[in-house]
């Protein structure tokens, strides 16, 4: 697997502050809050806190971008806020409606949307919508399984079956993950490059 470095480029609360549309190829993260978002985004990047990791759900409101350089070629991360919090005021929630919705369908760049549940759960409402979302969108999206260190083996093939099918979402279009074993960081990164273009680059 090719050696990647990931830098943080900036914050944005809206449009007006997302990176210029320069062509770079961009794969956003969502999920539920405290999905184990940043710590995917620090293994893929073998760098640990460059996403923080926060034990309160919704601290973070805005999309995060960061630069990554990978086989000689460069791709953009981002960031976007955790959803299902419950301790934020409604106008937080509606903020973030606005700020997502208009980063999923207006943002030229964007090639990949990973969608993060925990393996553990069953898929929610807002689960279910953000899948929506994509399509409505016309995203390409890749549903990652996260925690799966926390599911016994012989339960996580049907655990990966199930979610798949409350979701809509195609067995084929989803992988399983764990941040502490590295469980599927091949594979996502696979994804990654399949979906930015960096198939066949030189490690």
């Amino acid at each position: 697997m090719s050696r990647s470095h990931a830098e943080f480029l900036l914050s944005a609360f809206d449009r007006k502050h997302w990176p210029k549309a320069d062509g770079i190829a961009e794969v956003a993260f969502v999920g539920r809050s405290n999905v184990g978002k940043s710590s995917c985004l620090n293994t893929l990047v073998g760098k640990g806190g460059l996403a923080r990791v926060s034990k309160t759900p919704g601290r973070t409101q805005a999309i995060n971008f960061f630069d990554v350089q990978r086989r000689g070629a460069q791709l953009r991360f981002a960031d976007l806020p955790g959803y299902g919090f419950a301790k934020v005021p409604k106008s937080v929630k509606a903020t973030w409606d606005r700020m997502v919705g208009d980063y999923l369908k207006n943002r030229q760049d964007l090639a990949l949307v990973v969608v993060l549940v925990d393996m553990r759960h069953d898929a929610t409402q807002l689960d279910s919508r953000m899948i929506q979302w994509l399509e409505d969108a016309d995203r390409t999206g890749l549903l990652v399984l996260t925690k799966s260190d926390k599911v016994s083996k012989s339960r996580r093939l049907d655990r990966q079956s199930r979610l798949c099918r409350g979701l809509g979402v195609d067995r084929g279009a989803s992988l399983m993950f764990s941040a502490p074993n590295r469980t599927g960081l091949a594979e996502l990164w696979a994804r990654i490059d399949e979906a930015t273009g960096l198939v066949g680059g030189a490690d």
